[in-house]
């Protein structure tokens, strides 16, 4: 550290003897001073705001009821730390206080971290407890029933001690099943991540059973009694959720009867010791056995009884049956009364149908009664239609001179001169549109032809040029590739044409005189008066002068 300036009079005042330090200078003195006077202290005070950062180290505040000091717990030292920083929970801090000159502030580098009194640590599991019951891992509709009878029962627990003996022996008294321990420390800084990783491993194993390792029908987390600081690791929230997302059965047995930790709310079922975990887990053997011969006795009584009272009524029933001899004697005298009485049908049933044949034939009449009568019903029914048709002609004479006295022509004659003027009036209107359609017509016919001329290749060739075709009639539009030789058509206006022979890069010579060269006469005057009768309202442009020709034509490109 650079020493401090000598005192001397300053540039505006008086000279001082008061030594002047460097705003670094002073903040490492007073982070020397501040070092050396606390080199180690316990503090008490509540855990406010625990953040831990990516580096890895883990930044708090400690506050009472006056004051408030920054803590700091480097990546180092949080991996040894056996009680994990949590909000509101009241800790004795042990470390060295040092300053920050960055910020100007004073902190304390906490090395570790112990509970301050059991209040502190039984509030710390209340609330605790209240956060894992309000994610609903203490639910009792969580909890799964305990198989009766298991194969297979995994115990989690230390492998020395009386617990494990304890559990055995009574499981062997009771019902001998096969049994796995999965040895684990019970207290201490590594029991917590021991027991959890028992219950997942236990949970991992093949649930049909292919593994070298049979899965446990139930589990059982055992531990001996101690004080609340040795059942800690089965508070530790790591525990709680391992248990409670167990896919097995769990049982747990921590402590006493009087001993209540978080692996109780979350276990399917809490036994009060081991031995009475081991009671819960398996039935009694010979309680078995006695039940089943009780039930096995109960059952041959049961059947015994039953089979007597079904032959008692089986008897009753025989004794009230008719006797069968004498039934069928009653049978046997009505089967031959029934025969003679079938053996006379046929006779008297022939008999009866020759009466009903001879009292039909009485019945019917001849054919000339038949005759008269119908010729009888046909006079009365014509002397009927007479005397209904005249009085239908009689009614339909008075209606008609009734309708003919009220008939007048003058009503008649207002009707069709009505109609007529009515006629006259849409043939008028017709004729109207009529002539406003045509002309409709005939205007958009005429736009379509001043359209259709003046995109026409013609009006090009009125102006002096002309179309270039090749011998199968195809537009020339680039001369590039063309062999010498080769005859070229050229149109020109008045569809007038020439053909021409092309010879070298850029000239064509006409072939000799021939019928087609000759030109052709101009029709032009004819196809100017036809567009001046179809256009009449298109004002005429003056025919351009006919191209002469001197037996050459010049280059075409």
């Amino acid at each position: 550290m650079t020493s401090p300036k000598t005192p001397g009079a300053g540039p505006g005042g008086p000279a001082t003897n008061v030594p002047e330090y460097s705003v670094s200078e002073l903040s490492q003195a007073l982070k020397r001073t501040v070092e050396d006077s606390y080199g180690r202290v316990r503090v008490r005070g509540e855990i406010s705001q625990p953040k831990v950062a990516a580096s890895g180290h883990c930044y708090m505040r400690l506050k009472d009821d006056q004051a408030v000091l920054d803590g700091i717990i480097w990546r180092t030292s949080m991996s040894r730390l056996t009680l994990r920083p949590e909000e509101g929970l009241e800790v004795i801090a042990v470390g060295r206080l040092t300053t920050y000159p960055g910020r100007s502030s004073y902190q304390i580098v906490i090395e570790s971290l112990e509970l301050a009194g059991e209040g502190a640590l039984l509030k710390m599991l209340e609330e605790r407890r209240k956060r894992l019951a309000a994610e609903g891992l203490f639910a009792p509709e969580r909890k799964r029933p305990i198989p009766y009878l298991p194969r297979v029962i995994g115990v989690v627990t230390s492998p020395t001690g009386s617990v494990i003996r304890d559990i055995l022996h009574r499981i062997a008294d009771r019902f001998p099943r096969h049994v796995l321990v999965w040895p684990v420390a019970v207290q201490g800084d590594v029991a917590a991540d021991q027991v959890t990783n028992a219950i997942n491993g236990f949970n991992a194993l093949p649930m049909d059973g292919s593994g070298p390792v049979p899965r446990p029908d139930v589990l059982i987390v055992a531990r001996g009694g101690g004080s609340l600081e040795d059942l800690m690791a089965f508070n530790e929230e790591m525990v709680v959720r391992a248990a409670a997302a167990s896919h097995i059965p769990l049982i747990s047995a921590v402590g006493h009867e009087t001993d209540t930790t978080l692996i109780d709310y979350a276990s399917d079922l809490r036994a009060p010791t081991p031995t009475g975990a081991a009671e819960k887990a398996v039935p009694v053997r010979l309680d078995l056995l006695a039940q089943v011969r009780d039930t096995e006795s109960r059952l041959d009584g049961a059947v015994s009884r039953l089979l007597e009272e079904r032959r008692v009524r089986v008897e009753a029933c025989a004794r009230g049956l008719p006797d069968l001899p004498r039934v069928v004697e009653d049978f046997a005298q009505r089967l031959d009364d029934r025969a003679e009485r079938l053996a006379n049908a046929p006779r008297g049933l022939f008999d009866g149908l020759d009466g009903r044949v001879r009292e039909a034939v009485a019945k019917l009449r001849g054919p000339r009664e038949l005759m008269d009568m119908a010729v009888h019903r046909v006079e009365v029914a014509g002397r009927s239609m007479d005397q209904c048709m005249r009085q239908r002609l009689s009614e339909r004479e008075q209606a008609l001179l009734h309708a003919g006295a009220r008939l007048r022509p003058e009503p008649l004659r207002a009707d069709i001169d009505r109609a007529g003027k009515e006629v006259t009036r849409l043939g008028r209107s017709l004729r109207e549109d009529m002539d406003r359609l045509m002309r409709g017509w005939d205007d958009a016919l005429k736009r379509e032809d001043r359209m259709l001329e003046s995109c026409s290749h013609k009006r090009v060739l009125n102006r002096g040029f002309a179309l270039v075709r090749d011998a199968e009639g195809r537009v020339v539009e680039d001369p590039t590739g063309t062999a010498p030789g080769a005859v070229w058509s050229l149109e020109f206006r008045h569809d007038k044409r020439a053909e021409v022979s092309v010879r070298g890069e850029g000239a064509a010579e006409p072939p000799p005189p021939s019928e087609k060269a000759r030109p052709e006469p101009d029709p032009a005057p004819e196809a100017a008066e036809e567009k001046t009768r179809l256009r009449p309202r298109k004002a005429q442009k003056p025919a351009a002068p006919e191209p002469v020709f001197n037996g050459r034509q010049g280059s075409l490109f």
